[in-house]
């Protein structure tokens, strides 16, 4: 199948969609077509065998036009097409309004004693006063006649539409007025000039024109309001600049950015954005990537650091290597994401559609009923016509037509605002009637990188226990392996040469290191000599309930120590699963790890359920259950073995940072390694449903009152009735609710992302004494280990690492948060620096044992420029 996209012309109301999409699904081949009367547009998949002037053509039979939609659709720039309809708009509104204006003076002048001239005043200038208004009716026709075009063209083809309620409305009171200028020309001929005076109550030539008028108001308040709700692309596109410095030859150039090639290296200073995606080369400095991730806080940049096209560098210089230019940058995938998502229709949207197809016909016919039931009943022929009239009007379903792609396109705007990428409208509905959130852990709940959380030596000195195991370790590929020579690495301690290594598969490995055979690896070793006593193995037994690996280190006679190892919860873990809770939606988690492992992070986080030691195929088979049960599950994953699961899933949400056959898998890309923007985007989506709940319940209920009410309904019982003009105004000021109350998604704020993360949002290891009671102090656990449940009693470890706060004025962007950040993060001892213009605060983590004080902080940030005081939590 192949996805085209189609821009259509003379689209009125949500009966245009739904004629348009009918037309093009009888054509053969066509398995999707949907239109989108906020951007004028037409998507559709369609068999290669159907050119695209086929689908031209059945457009234009069904009264539209239409036209191939240019490459880049994300380059065309919605916004633009508004303004130049805007324009449009108001220029035949203003044309409208230097005749409409007069026109109402003179016709309600006469009946109010507004002064008026001699030779239109009395009996004798009824003629004239008539055939002034009929001149001043006609050019608002004229300039409006696009109404009449569209909307009897429609009607004649049995598909009558929004234009075809204005054109009838307003047809028919330019045709009874000029019927009642041939009945005060009868009367006059006849002498009887207080009978042509008559006919001059009866004329609807100010109705005719005010209708039009009114109307033309209402489409370009519509328009304008229509503008801000396609903003989203716009400025995504506008973040990318014009011109960019780049290094050929040694010799520096400033070149558009188009012209940008993947290889050259871009140069970036202090306030400048970048013009493409690449890596640096040479340089430090601090970029926002808020445009992109939704992120305050600047990022520390160096060498070998991504560099993504649209940041901006608020600090610092760089070289940048190009590898992505146009439409393959990450802004430029982003912008299409959310064009194609705006562009997509919610199921929910095919309700109102439904209902459009058959509600003008239906709206014709109760008018017509109407009219004819007032006449029969001996009301005069006016009142029947007026009636007539005021329920064509005012039933216009325009509202109908904006309650759902209004939202949706404000909605996914909102939510690339916040880094959550909805690819499609019908995500963006399923998002919002999750059941179950089922969570992979590595990468997605943790960080994904194991590192050394306690050195527990029994017999040596911590020192030497380390450099022991990274021996070993040195030598293998291991992912654990990888963290322990990390930490010596750390700790600066020397690494020995070591002979005859050898891995033992299930148990661990093993070296001779100078002449002693050491061994390193699970319990089995010393298990197996027999070296294993109760109270190291119950210390062992603690901290595989806290999801921690153990590693033994041991020789043919006795055990030297252990070390744990973790894989760190994500900033914000906790909070986000909490979140979910808060929402009534269960939390689940599907890992490939070990069960010991996978139980103690759904414990210590709070998920409800867990399943362990599962391979990809085992993933979606859970999900494929869980469907089955009848509930909806969302899937947060970003690696290979996610992809099944995630397409399983009844909505697939995807790390932004994960593989790309992941991001391709999912419905829900989230910019940020922040796990809160899994409840933040359930939030979105709950909030843009409810949105188009009270539109459509706005649209319908606006037409259920409106229609019997303009029908006379309660003429006879409470004396109320609408006058067509008042019935125009009523039909324009609804579509302008509407668009007006989605636009109130652009300042949505979930409650999941109100707060910053708690600084170990999984939690951390309590501390104290060694699990151990022979052992020394084991090493300080790095932010984000696990911490025990409620209740339990508190593993030990270190001490807890003190904080001091800061206040913080003069701070007002994000540079001078990351001066800040530098300044503080200087002091020795400081072990983390964050600080945040917004709240004008500061908050410092300071290493263990360390002597730094609050005077010494509030020196430093002076120095800096700032002024500081000792704050509170």
């Amino acid at each position: 199948m192949t996805q085209e996209k189609y821009d259509l012309t003379g689209l009125s109301c949500a009966a245009c969609v739904a004629r348009v999409e009918k037309a093009v699904k009888a054509l053969p081949g066509v398995s999707r077509a949907d239109v989108n009367l906020l951007k004028n547009s037409l998507v559709l998949e369609r068999d290669p065998s159907l050119s695209p002037e086929d689908v031209i053509r059945a457009v234009e039979k069904a009264g539209y036009g239409a036209s191939r939609a240019g490459a880049g659709a994300p380059a065309r720039e919605a916004r633009d097409v508004y303004e130049r309809e805007a324009a449009s708009l108001l220029t035949r509104l203003k044309a409208s309004l230097v005749f409409t204006v007069p026109l109402f003076y003179l016709a309600m002048g006469h009946m109010l004693g507004w002064p008026l001239p001699d030779f239109l005043l009395g009996e004798r200038g009824a003629l004239p006063l008539a055939l002034t208004q009929l001149l001043l009716a006609f050019p608002v026709a004229a300039v409006n006649f696009r109404y009449f075009s569209l909307g009897f063209k429609t009607l004649v083809r049995g598909s009558p539409t929004m234009d075809s309620l204005i054109a009838v409305g307003a047809g028919a009171a330019l045709l009874y007025g000029i019927w009642g200028l041939y009945l005060m020309a009868a009367a006059l001929s006849l002498g009887d000039l207080h009978g042509a005076h008559r006919h001059l109550e009866r004329l609807y030539f100010e109705s005719a024109a005010v209708i039009l008028t009114l109307v033309t108001l209402g489409k370009f308040l519509e328009t304008r309001s229509k503008r801000r709700t396609g903003e989203a692309v716009s400025l995504l596109l506008s973040l990318r600049p014009k011109e960019a410095t780049v290094l050929r030859d040694g010799e520096s150039l400033t070149v558009k950015a188009g012209e940008i090639k993947a290889g050259d290296t871009l140069v970036l200073k202090t306030g400048e954005t970048a013009a493409a995606d690449g890596v640096v080369l040479r340089g430090r400095g601090f970029a926002d990537e808020s445009a992109l991730t939704g992120e305050s806080l600047p990022v520390e940049k160096e060498p070998g650091s991504s560099f993504t096209g649209a940041s901006s560098l608020v600090s610092g210089y760089l070289e940048i290597l190009v590898e992505k230019t146009g439409e393959d940058t990450v802004l430029s995938q982003i912008a299409r994401l959310v064009d194609e998502a705006t562009g997509s229709k919610a199921p929910v949207a095919r309700l109102a559609d439904k209902i459009s197809a058959v509600f003008v016909p239906a709206v014709i016919l109760i008018a017509l009923a109407a009219g004819a039931i007032w006449f029969s009943l001996g009301e005069p022929f006016s009142f029947a016509v007026s009636i007539a009239i005021s329920v064509l009007v005012i039933s216009c379903p325009c509202a109908l037509g904006l309650a759902t792609p209004t939202a949706v396109m404000v909605g996914t705007g909102r939510g690339a605002g916040m880094g959550l990428l909805f690819k499609s409208a019908a995500a963006l509905e399923r998002t919002a009637s999750v059941d179950v959130c089922v969570f992979d852990k590595t990468g997605t709940l943790t960080l994904g990188k194991p590192g050394v959380r306690h050195v527990i030596p029994q017999g040596v000195s911590e020192e030497r226990l380390l450099s022991l195991a990274a021996s070993l370790e040195k030598l293998s590929e291991h992912p654990l392996a990888a963290a322990v020579a990390e930490k010596a690495k750390e700790m600066k301690v020397p690494l020995l040469e070591c002979l005859n290594f050898t891995q033992i598969p299930g148990e661990g490995l093993q070296g001779e290191i100078e002449g002693t055979l050491y061994r390193l690896g699970n319990r089995r070793f010393p298990e197996r000599a027999g070296l294993l006593d109760p109270s190291l193995e119950e210390s062992a037994l603690k901290l595989g309930e806290e999801g921690l690996t153990v590693l033994f280190l041991s020789t043919e006679k006795e055990i030297l120590g252990l070390i744990s190892l973790g894989d760190p919860a994500r900033s914000g873990a906790k909070e986000a699963v909490a979140e979910l809770k808060r929402l009534k939606i269960k939390t689940m988690i599907l890992s490939g790890d070990n069960e010991v492992t996978v139980r103690a992070a759904a414990r210590l986080l709070g998920v409800d359920s867990f399943k362990a030691e599962l391979l990809p195929d085992g993933k979606e088979r859970e999900l494929r259950e869980l469907a089955e049960s009848g509930v909806t599950t969302a899937m947060v994953g970003d690696g290979v073995n996610d992809a099944p699961a995630l397409a399983r899933a009844d909505v697939g949400i995807a790390v932004g940072r994960g593989t790309d056959i992941a991001v391709e898998t999912a419905d829900v890309v989230i910019t940020r390694d922040d796990p809160r923007q899994v409840p933040a985007a359930v939030e979105l989506s709950r909030a843009v449903m409810r949105n188009i709940r009270q539109n459509l319940l706005w649209a319908f209920g606006y037409n259920v009152v409106g229609v019997p009410v303009a029908a006379g309904l309660f003429h006879h019982s409470l004396g109320l009735t609408l006058n067509p003009m008042i019935a125009a105004l009523a039909m324009s000021l609804s579509s302008v609710s509407v668009v007006s109350n989605a636009l109130r998604l652009k300042y949505f704020k979930p409650s999941s992302l109100k707060d910053p993360p708690g600084e170990a949002s999984g939690g951390k290891l309590p501390q104290g004494a060694s699990p151990h009671p022979t052992a020394s102090r084991p090493s300080a656990p790095e932010n984000g280990a696990f911490a025990p449940a409620k209740g339990e009693a508190p593993l030990k470890g270190d001490d807890m690492s003190e904080k001091i706060y800061l206040k913080v004025d003069g701070m007002t962007c994000p540079h001078c948060e990351a001066a800040v950040k530098k300044a503080l993060s200087s002091v020795s001892g400081v072990k983390k620096a964050d600080a945040s213009f917004k709240k004008g605060r500061a908050e410092v983590v300071l290493e263990k044992n360390s002597s730094v004080s609050p005077e010494e902080l509030v020196r430093k940030v002076s120095e800096a420029g700032y002024e500081a005081r000792e704050g509170k939590a």
